[in-house]
């Protein structure tokens, strides 16, 4: 298949599932180990991470009154009742820094697990399990919910959200939004609390992700821990690019429609996808 071609069906893969709770990381590698690439590709290894940004810029655009509003009123917010610590904002910067330390000093952990499918499998099956537990205990219209919105956040709860983060970094498969709103949900934010605040919480991790795996591809050092490689040729500097504005625009629906079906249904139906596809994922490897 025409590597043009294949960076269109990655880009589709990577705006679908970004933000749906069923691990980006895992179903692009996956994807791409069916379409017969290397795993331990350096490009492949990097080019799975940068597309994920497209979509990541897709939540500024989709937020951006609510982010405007942040901006205007910080750091009182918009109650007036915040201090620069306990900002929406800043508890957002605080829960980054808790996934971001400890993600920084596993970064060869990071970059072997995207190599092995039964890693993403297990993490897909054990994840769309503990999602579907905690959102039945913690996700029902009826629990109280002492967060109801990302203003009532409070520093535990960022710290705690921001450290759960981690597990999806390490576990590839595990996804960043399920590891995010669960941790909500479990701390005692409702649905649309935890969905918004992971939200947010995303923008500075992938963006993080994203310049740090692009500086360790162009600066390898003897011995050191590569995530990926840079782009060699203009050609795969193209295949990058296409890759990264189709992950924005499939993002850009996929937000929307997604923040409306959560609010009313909740994640059952991804967690059972989760179990199905790590299964598969499963018997795909050891038949491989």
């Amino acid at each position: 298949m025409h590597d043009y071609l294949v960076s269109l069906l990655l880009g589709v893969v990577e705006g679908l599932t970004e933000f749906l709770p069923v691990s980006s990381t895992a179903h692009l590698r996956i994807t791409e180990s069916f379409l017969g690439i290397d795993l331990a590709s350096g490009y492949w290894k990097m080019y799975s991470i940068v597309i994920q940004l497209g979509a990541i810029l897709a939540v500024p655009l989709y937020f951006r009154k609510r982010i405007t509003e942040s901006l205007r009123t910080f750091p009182r917010g918009i109650r007036g009742d915040k201090t620069w610590l306990t900002h929406p904002l800043s508890l957002v910067g605080i829960a980054f820094v808790c996934t971001a330390v400890p993600s920084l000093l596993l970064t060869k952990v990071i970059g072997h697990n995207l190599e092995k499918l039964s890693v993403m499998a297990w993490s897909l099956i054990i994840g769309g399990v503990l999602m579907w537990l905690i959102d039945y205990y913690y996700g029902a219209p009826v629990t109280p919910h002492p967060t109801q919105s990302i203003e009532d956040v409070g520093i535990g709860q960022a710290i705690w959200v921001g450290c759960c983060q981690v597990l999806s970094a390490v576990f590839p498969g595990t996804s960043r939004s399920m590891a995010t709103i669960a941790a909500g949900q479990m701390a005692g934010m409702s649905r649309a609390a935890a969905l918004e605040f992971s939200f947010f919480l995303a923008m500075p991790t992938m963006a993080a992700a994203v310049v740090y795996d692009l500086y360790k591809s162009f600066h390898v050092k003897p011995g050191g821990a590569e995530i990926g490689a840079a782009p060699a040729s203009a050609h795969e500097w193209l295949v990058l690019a296409i890759g990264f504005v189709v992950s924005f625009l499939v993002a850009l629906g996929v937000v929307h429609w997604f923040m409306r079906w959560v609010r009313r249904r909740g994640f059952w139906p991804f967690a059972i996808y989760r179990i199905a596809a790590g299964v598969l994922v499963l018997w795909w490897a050891a038949r491989a």
